[in-house]
């Protein structure tokens, strides 16, 4: 088992350092980071925390998986790999490489 979980459903208020407070309980924590828009910064309600092994990382899923922060319930598991992104940026497909007119 790997030692990067993902925490989802925490309140939009929770800050790094309260995630990592909250985490160190069960163990050491090497990072803890709240994922936030990159347009306005608000938090987007989850964020991963990296413990320093596999056994404190289950013991950290076993203690706050379904439990209550301030109202919300915390989701607690295994983070997966990211998933590969191609680089063109969005949209897709022949327009938006080539400036999206139809030149024929």
């Amino acid at each position: 088992m790997g030692s990067k979980l993902y925490v989802g459903g925490l309140p939009y208020s929770v800050t790094e350092g309260r995630l990592q407070e909250l985490f160190s309980a069960h163990g050491t924590v090497e990072s803890a980071n709240v994922i936030a828009d990159k347009f306005t910064g608000q938090s987007r309600g989850f964020g991963f925390v990296e413990m320093s092994s596999g056994s404190e990382a289950q013991s950290a899923i076993s203690a706050l998986n379904g439990t209550q922060l301030e109202g919300r319930t915390l989701t607690v598991n295994e983070a997966k790999p990211m998933a590969k992104r191609d680089n063109f940026g969005g949209g897709g497909g022949r327009g938006s490489r080539e400036g999206g007119r139809n030149r024929w």
